[in-house]
């Protein structure tokens, strides 16, 4: 069943359509937050409803599902029981470790991917381990929203824009500056730093001398866990 879609209205029982026309929710209906999508799934094939949208730039936000109570009360119900089961908590438990598996085996899929993307010499491979594990701690949390949790691009595209904007935020000032609200100009403030950033990771496939004072070596040294194993891994080789 396709779910009648619509946008948040001006006020708190109105939805906007797709052609601008402002409708009342149907006075007997309750909106039932996002939060449950074993209960969203099953109140949108069990009948009537309507479900509410918000565009944020290139990002589609879920408001809520508009429904009648009885319906969603019903369904409620249902699911608790379900979910009181022995048979429902061995489930839950069994797919739990399917998802940390899988995780598991993303980061260190996606970290390998970082390292092969900086291609450092040999001579800079300890900063190559250590920025491939900052950048992916970063990156691939599962609901972070990140380029490397998008399925849309190669996995190795997805390390190479995960380290340009780990270098954009912890080796620039971007997140300091005060960039003009003019059309394309973030874009091609962006596109500078990252012009810049490659040319900085150059250095180190190149194997040349890095001083102490680079920023990508103290942006990694204030990434530095606690319980990291290298007595220092973010030393230039000399």
């Amino acid at each position: 069943m396709t779910s009648p879609t619509f946008s948040p209205g001006p006020s708190d029982r109105t939805v906007l359509n797709a052609d601008g026309s402002i409708l009342d929710v149907p006075h007997d209906w309750v909106l039932l937050p996002p939060g449950d999508a074993a209960l969203t799934r099953r109140v949108k094939l069990a009948g009537d409803h309507w479900l509410v949208q918000e565009k944020r730039g290139r990002k589609i936000f879920s408001k809520g599902i508009w429904a009648p109570p009885a319906t969603i009360e019903a369904i409620r119900r249902e699911l608790e029981l379900e979910r009181s089961t022995e048979s429902f908590a061995r489930r839950k438990e069994a797919a739990a470790r399917r998802r940390e598996k899988v995780q598991t085996e993303y980061v260190e899929d996606f970290t390998q991917a970082v390292v092969r993307f900086l291609s450092f010499h040999p001579r800079h491979e300890k900063i190559a381990s250590h920025l491939a594990t900052a950048v992916s701690n970063h990156a691939t949390p599962i609901g972070s929203g990140t380029v490397a949790r998008t399925k849309r691009i190669p996995v190795n595209k997805r390390a190479e824009a995960a380290v340009i904007a780990w270098m954009r935020h912890q080796t620039t000032t971007y997140d300091s500056m005060k960039i003009p609200r003019v059309k394309g100009k973030r874009r091609e403030t962006r596109h500078m730093l990252a012009q810049r950033s490659k040319k900085l990771l150059k250095k180190y496939r190149k194997g040349e001398t890095i001083s102490s004072n680079c920023p990508l070596i103290t942006a990694l040294r204030k990434s530095v866990a606690p319980n990291h194993t290298n007595t220092n891994p973010t030393t230039p080789e000399k």
